[in-house]
């Protein structure tokens, strides 16, 4: 050892004085090389570290002062067996200790929804406990499935929905069904009671005839009779309602005819001194209302058949008729127009004897009043006869139960929004009540009267106009009052939910029947159109007539049908579906003349029913192609064929009518069609004529047919395009 040392001193100041190979990358400031101190120690320091290096530490090429290791004393060393010891191996220095890798940790399940337990009873059954509403994906983590298998189960039920949408207890039951749970709303905890179901919310019962005859008489109260006037068009009947009402409202009617139903409430003073309220309704005679005079019938308690003693009865009158049995009601007819020359009062009643209403006077049971508008004759007999069948009637009604009521008519005023002009049935309507009327809830927030001042209170058969709706309801709904105004709002909110989920079923597949159906009846034109009215029961109307419009060529299509007038966003979309925008009693925004113009939507108003539907009718023809039809104008026979340079040649003589250059030919043979085209030359000797008569003989060639025979018999026709009709 003291030889090596020795060696390696002697060899030391020569590589001193050079600067360092390598900088020091341990950022510690490295020491002068000029002033080396104890040399033979440090250079012991390192072998001695090395020893002591636990295995598997990787040692620095660099000493802690940041010196690097002599290279030519590191060449010079002789390689014995003592000289290995001291540097370790290059696996030492390169090949750290692996750590062994830790086992990943279980994933935990993912977390139960809060509203959805899931259980296994004592018999093996697996309980899911699901408190409404749930998600799909909170339904699908319930039962530990994937939401992309709850939802294919939606669709094979016709239900298309996402993960984020709630589905209902029904389907909720036929899910766990499919995937073997059972589906329980209520759970019972260990030791405790059952939580609370959730309470469905539905509407106050009607109150039955029983319980309404078990009432003591001070619940019930006289109400006024429900009266309608009912019959065909031109006969009378707001004219009628005038002179009863004193006013004139068919003066301000379209075409002189009534187009939506009018509820007035009248008081008339008998003889007696007394005063009656009477409640009149005035419904449309137009063949288009139907459903306006079922829906007048049926809200009614005597029907006042109106027949004009000119013309009889009409057929919208035995449809009045007939809607009049059906609602089991008081009949009293009004024969109207008695001061006209013309007027037969006894022809009438035959014919209504005929039709089952047998007059009063003629033994029978049916009252029959003639009156005169215009000149006020009858009217107070026709009034008296009606407060005599009220009397008879015995009409009461509580006012003590949840108010109903019946909507006449419903439109959207500026300024108002939704309203609804409704018949009190039972109970007083008050403003501030809260209540649902078919898909839509609401509170009331004014009523108004005939003369459009203001009510507190509409006790029955009293007609009112409702402000306060929140959509507006259909035309025929019951209105009824509810205890709060959240029960009526969450009513509200579930009856719309399960409209729109019958929606979004799937619509019909289409068959095998149905595809033969549609391949024969070939791409038929479509008229899209975008209506709006002015109240609900006029837009009934207008899409019933239209739909009963009989074509096999031209289908209609209500792209949208709404009530209020007609704005941009109607034109928008008619612009971007190809419509036309129709409007019935409604007015146009400025916005949308101006997007129609820019957009060239047409814009259609009408005031008049029958004007609509005609227009309409003119509208589908007018997309139909013009129909070809064929027309023979003569008949030439080949007598000799020529094969020129220029083609062959048929020679022929005229037998009937003439042969036209500019028509169409075709060949025939044994009556057989054998070629069909034009007429490529037509030659009478060496010169082009238009047109061969009978008795001449021409030279003719069919395009580039030449295949004539002695005998073929060419037939000239043309085509003539007529206008298609529905």
């Amino acid at each position: 050892m003291p030889n090596k040392k020795t060696n390696s001193d002697s060899a030391k100041p020569a590589p001193a004085k050079r600067p360092p190979l390598l900088k020091p990358i341990t950022g510690r400031k490295a020491a002068p090389v000029e002033e080396p101190k104890k040399p033979a120690k440090e250079e012991e320091k390192p072998a001695k570290k090395k020893i002591e290096k636990p295995k598997g530490e990787v040692v620095s090429l660099i000493d802690e002062q940041g010196k690097t290791k002599p290279q030519p004393k590191l060449a010079r060393k002789p390689i014995t067996a003592g000289s290995r010891a001291i540097m370790p191996t290059i696996s030492r220095i390169m090949a750290p200790e692996v750590a062994p890798t830790p086992e990943p940790a279980p994933v935990a399940p993912p977390p139960m929804p809060v509203n959805a337990t899931a259980e296994v009873s004592d018999s093996g059954e697996k309980l899911l406990h699901v408190k409404p509403p749930i998600s799909v994906k909170d339904l699908a983590a319930a039962m530990n499935l994937k939401p992309f298998q709850i939802i294919k189960d939606l669709m094979g039920m016709r239900i298309f929905a996402n993960q984020n949408q709630n589905v209902d207890v029904d389907v909720i039951l036929k899910v766990c069904e499919a995937h073997g749970w059972k589906y329980e709303r209520e759970k019972r905890e260990k030791g405790g009671g059952v939580h609370k179901e959730e309470k469905k919310i539905e509407p106050p019962p009607a109150p039955k005839a029983k319980e309404i005859e078990k009432a003591t008489p001070e619940e019930l109260v006289p109400r006024p009779p429900v009266v309608v006037f009912m019959g065909h068009v031109d006969h009378g009947k707001t004219t009628l309602m005038d002179a009863v009402r004193k006013t004139r409202v068919a003066a301000g009617e379209s075409g002189g005819i009534t187009q939506h139903i009018g509820a007035y409430c009248v008081k008339r003073k008998t003889a007696d001194g007394k005063e009656h309220t009477i409640t009149f309704l005035d419904t449309p005679g137009h063949a288009a209302f139907t459903q306006m005079r079922a829906r007048g019938a049926s809200v009614t308690d005597i029907v006042v058949l109106v027949v004009d003693a000119t013309d009889g009865p009409m057929p919208q009158t035995m449809e009045a008729l007939a809607h009049a049995k059906a609602a089991k009601v008081k009949i009293i007819v009004a024969i109207t127009k008695i001061d006209m020359n013309s007027a037969n009062v006894d022809k009438v009643k035959g014919q209504l004897q005929e039709k089952g209403l047998a007059p009063e006077d003629w033994g029978g049971d049916t009252i029959m009043c003639p009156v005169s508008a215009l000149k006020g004759t009858g009217m107070d007999n026709l009034l008296e006869s009606i407060v005599l069948e009220t009397e008879m009637l015995e009409l009461k009604a509580s006012e003590r139960v949840p108010a109903r009521a019946s909507v006449v008519e419903a439109q959207i005023e500026q300024g108002r929004g939704p309203t609804a002009t409704a018949i009190v049935k039972m109970g007083k309507l008050r403003v501030g009540d809260s209540f649902i009327c078919g898909d839509f809830s609401g509170k009331v927030k004014a009523l108004v009267d005939e003369f459009g001042k203001n009510m507190k209170e509409a006790g029955p058969a009293t007609p009112a106009k409702v402000i306060g709706f929140s959509g507006m309801p259909n035309a025929g709904d019951e209105l009824i009052v509810m205890k709060s105004e959240k029960e009526a709002q969450q009513l509200s909110t579930e009856r719309l939910e399960k409209k729109r989920l019958g929606k979004l079923t799937s619509p019909k597949r289409a068959t095998l029947e149905s595809l033969f159906d549609t391949i024969a009846e070939g791409q038929k034109p479509v008229l899209n159109v975008i209506v709006k009215g002015d109240v609900q029961g006029s837009m009934e109307a207008i899409i019933n007539s239209l739909n009963q419009i009989e074509s096999r060529k031209v289908d209609v299509n209500f792209v949208h049908a709404a009530v209020g007038p007609i704005s941009e966003n109607d034109v928008l979309l008619a612009a971007a579906s190809n419509a036309i925008v129709i409007g019935f009693c409604t007015k146009v925004e400025n916005n949308a003349s101006n997007a129609a113009k820019r957009e060239g939507v047409q814009i259609k108003l009408f005031s008049i029913i029958y004007e609509l539907i005609d227009q309409v009718k003119e509208a589908m023809a007018g997309m139909l192609a013009p129909e070809s039809r064929e027309q023979v104008i003569g008949h030439a026979q080949v007598k000799q064929v020529f094969d020129l340079t220029k083609g062959v040649v048929a020679g022929c003589y005229v037998n009937d009518g003439r042969i036209q250059r500019t028509a169409r030919a075709r060949v025939l043979r044994n009556r057989q069609p054998i070629y069909d085209g034009g007429i490529a030359t037509l030659r009478r000797f060496q010169d082009d004529v238009k047109e061969v008569r009978s008795g001449v003989e021409c030279g003719i060639k069919l395009g580039d047919y030449d295949e004539y025979e002695p005998g073929d018999i060419i037939q000239c026709y043309i085509l003539e395009k007529f206008a298609q009709t529905l």
